[in-house]
């Protein structure tokens, strides 16, 4: 048997079960990966509230679609199996990064061969379950932006998943960061490499003096009139500023976006660009080259506890669910 957190009607994070199932059977060409760690996101929250809109629940839901794990079976392939789902390459014991899972808050999660991406012996399961969403958009963010060496990129919301990763990227590439945080986030951002700024009053002078050759793009991952006013007054080109976060409002303000409520859906080099993310940053974070910050590991029978935390804002970093605990 398999556990898993379901929910069978939207609201708070007490509409959250933490039920017992019949252990899923790998999908044709597919396997069955026992989890180790799960990602814990903010779209998880705003699905399971109703903030962001989904089809109607006719069965219960499971949350999630980052984890990490162990594979314990694999499906039979042969004639029919669909291109690119063959699961001929993994075998049972394979430790595995899966992307995009169909419900990731659960012991056993079924997988494409598509979805999994091999976890370096040297990355832990907290960080391997950590890179999904987060590192996947900040990636793509900035090859969307055409962030390369000798470039300066200014990094809205810094302190964030997203912000350190797309820190992380930008000097991986040649950049330079300049990022902006609350005060008791700058010294993280230092940690990272980049040139840390306070939030408030006199931002726009303050990020000129952090970058006085300028700045070439911009990733806004805060959202706010402050952060987005600064980016007008730096970056003329406003095809330069990308965000992830008022993207309903990207069109009218001349800007790009992706997701963050933006009625454009990502293209197809975009959506690789996202699915690349994943063994990039594995292989990064075994060089010693990239970090996911963990802030905190639940249980998975308290994923309840973890979505309320995450909402809070109160945490820095990557929350995770363990199975095993």
């Amino acid at each position: 048997m398999a556990q898993q957190i379901q929910y069978r009607t939207l609201g708070g994070p007490e509409v959250l079960e933490f039920v017992t199932v019949p252990t899923p059977v790998a999908p044709h060409g597919g396997v069955v990966v026992e989890t180790r760690a799960i990602g814990v996101n903010p779209i998880d929250v705003k699905l399971r509230s109703g903030l962001r809109p989904s089809p109607p629940i006719t069965a219960p839901r499971v949350p999630g679609s980052d984890a990490a794990g162990v594979i314990v079976s694999v499906a039979e392939t042969g004639a029919g199996a669909d291109a690119g789902a063959d699961a001929g390459a993994w075998t049972v014991g394979d430790e595995v990064i899966v992307r995009d899972a169909a419900g990731a808050y659960r012991t056993h999660v079924p997988a494409s061969a598509a979805q999994l991406v091999a976890k370096p012996a040297a990355v832990g399961w907290n960080e391997a379950a950590g890179i999904g969403i987060p590192v996947g958009t900040a990636y793509q963010a900035l090859r969307s932006l055409g962030v390369d060496a000798g470039q300066t990129l200014l990094v809205h919301g810094g302190s964030g998943a997203v912000g350190q990763a797309a820190i992380q990227f930008a000097r991986d590439r040649g950049a330079a960061a300049v990022a902006t945080a609350s005060a008791r986030n700058l010294d993280r951002l230092r940690e990272l490499g980049a040139i840390a700024v306070e939030y408030g009053e006199g931002l726009l002078e303050r990020v000129q003096d952090a970058a006085p050759d300028g700045i070439d793009r911009v990733l806004d991952a805060a959202g706010t009139d402050e952060a987005l006013d600064v980016s007008f007054a730096l970056v003329p080109d406003r095809s330069h500023i990308g965000t992830i976060v008022v993207g309903a409002k990207a069109d009218a303000l001349g800007i790009r976006a992706w997701m963050g409520g933006s009625p454009h859906p990502l293209t197809d080099e975009e959506q690789a660009w996202r699915r690349e993310a994943y063994g990039v940053a594995a292989d990064l974070i075994a060089a010693g080259r990239f970090e996911v910050e963990i802030a905190a590991v639940y249980p998975l029978a308290e994923a309840a506890a973890a979505q309320r935390a995450l909402a809070s804002g109160s945490l820095r970093g990557k929350l995770i669910l363990d199975p095993r605990a």
